[in-house]
């Protein structure tokens, strides 16, 4: 692929369209005027909130305000991530960066006021005005924070000391990407720094001396910090457990359940039926030990997990067709929606200094997403687009069936409609690749997403859960009790042809999602449901794939486990991970086929 210094080499065609937001600065300067003034107005309501018209007088205004403001923010931060440090891009997002503190000032009596009415004075307001219930969810799930809300002041002082102690995933971050020094590594007779942003493109060189020397080197300096990385932990979760007694919730494990609306039964089934389902993962590692000629699997041996011979290259044009190819199964509907996302520009592909790193889908109440990645010719990138397409197509379809205020859903429902997309990807790649390599490394790809984001997800999901039970007992996160617990789970779950080595215990130093709050687990839930349901519609199961597309219109209306419900799915039933299983050990068997075949 053509590389590029800067956005203006980059052909208009590999650049999104933005013109549905705002085709220049008066147009978006007079929304943001508009938000400006309007929002005030909607302190004037601040008293009369116990009266049903008030009340819907005010909610209509505060959607009104709302869909224009998300406009705003979304386009001044795409345009300032797709080439960092332009000086009117900065004053944008600095100009709507003001917006919010006026925003919460002006609304800040809202909850407190539908807070103070008694249960019968609200389910009155939906009486008063029928209009009313078209708010009726959103207002419910406001009401349900009741025994949990703290008054104005309160939440004032809490919100400013969190904001000025809440530093610790900074600081953390700070230490492991710029302050500990890694050292360089001799690549090809070029010395290259070490880094984190770096790692696992070693871990994933051909020379295994080069991996070795990066692993350990890497994880050597992590150890010397390791105190500091643990201190940081601990306090972590000791702010987020005293804020959960601060909201009347025992713990913050329950105030995850409360929020989610699921019960500790999901977690416990998926905990309990991942550890009882191990013997695929084992068959994995001494599958790729076999084709690795190696007994056991070293720690710098694990990201070959692509044991593909050949290093196949993606044009982006070959990789949108590859995306449309591979979701055709999900129907003529569904590929309309596709082809939208190409046919419009919604995806800025390409990598150059100055863009910001990594990849993400955005959108608005109003807006279809917009589709920000760095493209490099592999597979990876091919599967980016697949993913992100995924839950842009997902809220096309919301942005179609739900009211503004219900056009979201939760993560645990929106990951489902991106990996699915993924699964279907390395499926038509198994079955319709060029060759046995290209064969080979679609289900190489998809494999490796269901170890990390179920296996890996499950592991360290529980590995939080731990420390979270350690310090509301009262205990101290340390570098030894951190240690331990990560290399007992690793002995688990790695089996008898994984070898661990003196720095496997301190991989929980780096792991970003510590600092998430039990976000991990969100992750396997998602591509337990996303392989089951992929599963049977690549056997053309009809019913389900009628089932998939209307849970891809469900709105926030809808609680988890309703949107779950429309698929015939409950998170408490072992069943569901257990398919999810069977189906990874089914990619296994076709990966061996494939591999054996002349």
């Amino acid at each position: 692929m053509k590389t590029y210094n800067s956005r203006k080499e980059v052909p208009e065609k590999y650049k999104w369209n933005l013109d549905d937001f705002y085709k220049n600065d008066k147009d978006f300067d007079k929304d943001y005027n508009e938000v400006v003034k309007s929002i005030p107005k909607l302190k004037e309501f601040k008293g009369h909130l116990k009266d049903a018209n008030k009340l819907y007088e005010f909610l209509e205004l505060d959607v009104k305000i709302s869909l224009i403001y998300e406009n705003l923010n979304v386009y001044a931060y795409v345009v300032n991530d797709q080439e960092l440090g332009v000086e009117e891009s900065i004053k944008r997002l600095n100009k709507i960066e003001k917006v919010e503190p006026l925003y919460i000032q002006n609304t800040s009596f809202f909850e407190p006021e539908l807070l103070s009415l008694s249960k019968e004075e609200f389910k009155d307001l939906f009486k008063k005005n029928s209009e009313l219930n078209k708010y009726k969810k959103y207002l419910e799930n406001v009401y349900r924070n009741k025994e949990h809300y703290l008054d104005e002041d309160k939440k004032n002082i809490v919100t400013s000391l969190v904001n000025a102690m809440d530093k610790f995933e900074l600081t953390s971050s700070n230490l492991i990407n710029n302050e500990i020094d890694y050292h360089t590594i001799n690549v090809d007779g070029e010395e290259v720094q070490l880094a984190l942003t770096n790692l696992r493109r070693f871990m994933r060189n051909k020379d295994e001396k080069i991996r070795k020397q990066a692993y350990f080197q890497f994880y050597k300096e992590i150890d010397k910090h390791s105190t500091t990385f643990a201190t940081l932990l601990d306090s972590y979760v000791g702010m987020n457990n005293e804020l959960a007694k601060i909201h009347n919730f025992k713990s913050s494990w329950e105030e995850k359940l409360f929020y989610q609306k699921l019960s500790n039964k999901v977690y416990d089934t998926l905990i309990e039926t991942t550890e009882n389902n191990l013997a695929p993962l084992h068959r994995y590692y001494e599958l790729t030990a076999k084709l690795q000629n190696k007994d056991k699997l070293r720690s710098y041996d694990l990201s070959l997990l692509d044991i593909s011979s050949k290093d196949i290259k993606y044009s982006i044009e070959d990789a949108i067709e590859l995306v449309k190819k591979a979701t055709a199964p999900l129907g003529e509907e569904y590929s309309k929606k596709i082809n939208k996302i190409f046919d419009n520009h919604y995806i800025d592909y390409c990598q150059y200094k100055g863009k910001q790193s990594g990849g993400y889908s955005i959108s608005t109440y109003t807006r279809d997403s917009r589709i920000l990645m760095s493209f490099n010719d592999s597979l990876a990138s091919v599967s980016t687009i697949a993913h992100e397409g995924g839950h842009n197509v997902n809220h096309q379809y919301m942005l179609e069936n739900n009211l503004p205020h219900y056009r979201r859903n939760s993560s645990v429902v929106a990951e489902v409609t991106s990996l699915m997309n993924e699964c279907l990807l390395s499926n038509y790649l198994a079955e319709h690749g060029k060759n046995k390599d290209e064969k080979l490394m679609g289900l190489a790809n998809i494999i490796e997403v269901f170890i990390s984001n179920f296996y890996g997800a499950v592991r360290e999901g529980k590995i939080e859960k731990e420390m979270y039970e350690l310090v509301e007992n009262n205990g101290t996160l340390t570098k030894e009790f951190l240690n331990e617990l990560v290399y007992k789970s690793k002995e688990l779950y790695g089996g008898k042809h994984r070898e661990l080595d003196e720095y496997t215990k301190n991989s929980w130093a780096v792991r970003s999602h510590y600092y998430m709050n039990f976000y991990l687990f969100s992750y396997s839930i998602s591509i337990a449901v996303a392989t089951s349901i992929a599963n049977k519609i690549i056997n053309g199961d009809k019913e389900t794939l009628n089932k998939y597309i209307e849970f891809l219109k469900a709105g926030s209306d809808k609680d988890i486990t309703e949107t779950f419900a429309i698929l015939g799915i409950n998170l408490e039933d072992k069943k569901v991970y257990e398919d999810a299983v069977k189906f990874f050990n089914s990619l296994l068997d076709k990966y061996e086929k494939i591999y054996n075949e002349e």
